[in-house]
This record gives C-alpha cells, structure tokens and sequence, in this order.
C-alpha cells in the first residue's frame, strides 16, 4: 500500500509517493509564483496553489509507477490567509502569506489596548502580524466588499490545507485539524476548540471558519473529476511544522526537531502538558488524535532562512542555484567578519520584533560572494541557535522551580525521565533535522558546533511531507502504530560537535540589536 503525501510550502508544492516500509517511491515539485506588492507585504495566488499541487501530484504518481493509493496526507504552510466562494471555489483576491507584516500597526494597537496577556493565556500565541486572524482583521478595515462576503457566508475563510481539501474534494469540505487552527490566534490550546472571546476581539464570523477535525482519522474523499481521477480517502492533516516533528518520529515528550525551510522552526513535543514559554517561544497544538486527546508541543519560530539564500539567489544574483552555497562558503576560511541579519520580513522568535530589517555589517573591499554566502549560513546556525538557548535555559529554570515540568529534549513519562532514544552528546540530546537546507553538510556541522550537541539528518530529509503521509496511513490502516512508523526512522549522518566560535555569535547578537525597530 502507498500513501500520497502534499506539502503545499511557501514556494512549491512538494508530493511524496510513501509506501508502507516507510521509503519514498515517487516525488514531484512544482514552484509558485511570489506576490510582493508593497515593501513588507507577501502574497499567494490560491489557484496557483491548487495547480502546482495537482502537476507535483501528477509527478509523483508518474515517477512511481501509478501505483494504487490507499489515502492522502496534508502538509501546509501555516498562518496563511486564504478566502474563497463556497460555491465555485475562486478566491476572490490572492492569499496573505504567514511572512507579510502589513498587520504590524493592528499589532501594535492590539497590544497597547493590553489585550497581549490574554491572548497568550488562550491561544499560546502572542500577537504578531505572524499569525492568521490579524489578517483578516486587515482585510475587515480595508475590503469591505470581500468582507461583506465573509459575513454572509458566500466565502469562506482558512489556511492552506482547508482550501486545498475544499479543491481536493469539491466544496464538499470545509475542514482544518487542530495543528493549523492553534496557529491562527483564534483557537483555544487548552479546550481544543475555536475561541468565541478570540473571534469577537479579532472580530471574525465564527461561522467562517473550517470544522476542527483529528489530524489523522478519515476527514473526506477526494473528487475523481477534481484530483487526477482519483477517488481516495484524505486521513491526514498537519501544520508543516507538527509534521515534520511527527514525520521525525518524535512521539515522546522532550523529543526535538528542527526543519530548515523558507524560515527554521524548533519544535520540542510537551506531550499532553502546555508548556508556557517566559522568553518568546510558542505553545502549540502538535497534533489532534480522533479520541479527542491533544498532543502539544513548544516551538522557536525563525522567519528566513532558507529564504535568505534564495534571496541571495534570485534577488542579487549571488548564485546560480542554492546548491552552490556549501561549495561556495567552503572556498573561504571564515566570512572575513562579515555578519548578516536576515530579517528580510522582521524577526521571530526570541527577539520577535516585526519591524526590524535586514542587514549585513563589517563589509570591506575584500569581502567578496563567498564571505557573504558563508556568512547567510552561519546566520541560519545563529538563529538556530538563539532558539536552542532559550528552550535550554527556560529547562533549567523550571528544574529549578520544583516539580518536573517537561524538560526540553529530555523525554519523561509520569513526571520522571526516561531513557532517551536519540544518542547524547555530554547529556544533551541530538537534534533531529529535516528540510531543504538539511542537505547541507558544512551547515549542520556549523550547528551542531553552535548548540553543542549532535545533529542527526534522516536517510529522507523531507519529513513534513513524510508526517502528513504518516498521520494519513495511521488513519486509513496503513499502519498500526507509532511503533511501526518509529522502526522505519533511519538515520543518514550525524555531525558531532565541535569548538563553537563564541565571538562569531556575540557579533551577530550586536547585529540583531542594530536591526531592531526599523520601519518600512
């Protein structure tokens, strides 16, 4: 049996063809268009979504064989607006991406009304033009029409993955699982459920938005005449981010991914417990199972980082394609003192400032491609790293508060630790990784120096397309338990840590600092 997984990211739509040892068959991508249309703003055409998940479908269906599919799995972007009719399923005006920051002054306005406590306290969230329900209060105070039409239910409102099932299934579903609703600031954490008090501050119709439903479990069949004739359950939906921790195996509490995509996302399963960040982290869903029991998890959200070589890429010119950064920054020792802030779209967590820039500092005539390239990779470690402090220093805290709260990157069960499954490097657990970017060796030798303690890069390196197909097969019968998805986790390399450059990352801590509070 096969399970075909779509992860609709922020470029491209990646399917991955899995079969039921665990190993891809097929794969297919497809790139879409980006829409900039002012300084800070990032948008997505819907259709251009829809289109580029129905060729890389195609793709991976040809490239393995057109073999039968016993179910389909979801992966998204996360926090992106999407609105289209109910009816014929156009949107009536293009997407408003997790990166856009045009919602900063509603932020801004949101907080100095004190609403920011409170918001955390029931969504786990702060308030940051990040998430999804300050977009659409966007569109509520500049598209009264579009609006108008939300109100009275001729569109609908949702992430990525309920427009894409709505696509996938005719309209007939209007569905998101817990995983994306926890990242839009108008669901609830603790009761699982959308929150009437969010929606009324955010003031979105709750009538809009999609039916929470289990991140595994059959959600609806996909529509032959819609989706390549194939008429197949949908048993799988999660956040990018919860599925690349699901597709990392990382089922017990204390348990630690990062996935390096447009930006990095580290991700530490809490289990059954919300953990409560001090210091910019955020508490989320992971997943939603079909008894109704949450899993949670605690996550550092870095905005770019793949994104900024991409933008080295296409935006100066630096490279011909991303592959040649390792070559690149490999051909000079160090990057000449060279440090770049990418905060091409403000900062995430810790600093979490939607105003800052991007910047590069100690630049001089002899700096040249490579100093900059390797210093856009040591950027990537640094913000890998600044979220790996913080989860590391927030652990001892609590330690030292009584008690045993979840320890992060040490599993427990009942209150106690357990053995960790993952090999430790002077007691600190590996870090599981995953995405584009993963690929990079010199990269995740940087990292492994900068957190001190390994790195561990799966034999498939694209996980958030494995853990929709994961949670998909779970649900349709593919397989049994998490046991057997566990057993099917292989190991590709692991880069074991050495000196760490402490002057390296006090300068780009300066840097950070010097970026803070512009405005575009």
């Amino acid at each position: 049996m096969t399970v075909l997984a779509i992860d609709a990211g922020t470029t491209g739509v990646t399917a991955l063809i899995v079969t039921d040892s665990g190993t891809v068959a097929g794969r297919g991508y497809q790139e879409f268009r980006q829409y900039f249309p002012q300084p800070g703003w990032v948008e997505h055409l819907p259709e251009g979504i829809w289109h580029a998940a129905l060729s890389a479908s195609a793709q991976a269906l040809t490239s393995a064989g057109s073999p039968a599919i016993a179910c389909v799995g979801i992966t998204n972007q996360r926090e992106t607006a999407v609105i289209w009719d109910r009816a014929t399923l156009a949107a009536p005006r293009r997407a408003i991406v997790w990166q856009d920051r045009r919602t900063t002054a509603i932020c801004d306005r949101l907080r100095a009304d004190g609403h920011e406590a409170r918001v955390a306290a029931v969504t786990g969230l702060r308030i940051d033009p990040y998430f999804t329900a300050t977009k659409l209060t966007w569109l509520a105070e500049n598209e009264p029409d579009i609006w108008a039409a939300l109100v009275d239910g001729t569109v609908a409102a949702g992430t990525v993955d309920s427009y894409l099932i709505a696509r996938l299934t005719s309209g007939r579903r209007h569905v998101s699982d817990a995983s994306n609703a926890s990242r839009t600031l108008l669901f609830d954490i603790e009761a699982g459920q959308w929150s009437a008090e969010m929606c009324e501050l955010f003031g979105v119709p709750p009538h809009a938005l999609p039916e929470v439903v289990p991140s595994t479990g059959m959600i609806g069949h996909t529509d032959p005449a819609a989706f390549l004739g194939l008429n197949v359950p949908i048993a799988g939906i999660a956040g990018d981010q919860q599925a690349a921790l699901f597709g990392q195996a990382c089922f017990d509490p204390g348990a630690l991914k990062c996935t390096y995509g447009t930006g990095s996302f580290v991700l530490v399963n809490t289990g059954s417990q919300v953990v409560r960040s001090e210091a910019g982290l955020l508490s989320t869903v992971a997943w939603l199972e079909p008894s109704g029991s949450l899993t949670y998890a605690l996550e550092g959200s870095v905005f770019v980082t793949g994104a900024a070589i991409q933008w080295l890429r296409d935006g100066l010119g630096l490279l011909d394609d991303a592959g040649q950064s390792e070559a690149l920054a490999r051909s000079v020792p160090d990057t000449g003192g060279v440090v770049f802030v990418p905060a091409l779209t403000g900062l995430g967590a810790p600093d979490w400032d939607p105003s800052a820039r991007g910047a590069m500092f100690g630049l001089t005539r002899g700096t040249s491609r490579a100093h900059v390239i390797r210093a856009a990779l040591e950027a990537i470690a640094f913000e890998v790293r600044d979220v790996v402090d913080v989860m590391t220093a927030e652990a001892a805290a609590r330690s030292g508060q009584g008690g045993s709260p979840v320890r992060y990157g040490e599993p427990v069960q009942d209150g106690q630790p357990v053995q960790d499954r993952q090999p430790a490097w002077g007691g600190q657990p590996a870090l599981r990784v995953d995405g584009g970017a993963s690929v990079n060796n010199l990269l995740m030798q940087l990292q492994a120096d900068q957190i001190q303690r390994p790195v561990e890069r799966p034999v498939i390196a694209e996980t958030t397309g494995l853990g929709a197909a994961f949670l998909a097969g779970l649900g349709a019968g593919v397989w049994s338990s998490r046991e057997e998805l566990a057993a099917t986790w292989q190991l590709d390399q692991r880069f074991t840590p050495g000196p760490r450059d402490d002057s390296a990352y006090a300068r780009w801590r300066n840097a950070v600092t010097q970026t803070k509070g512009w405005r575009a």
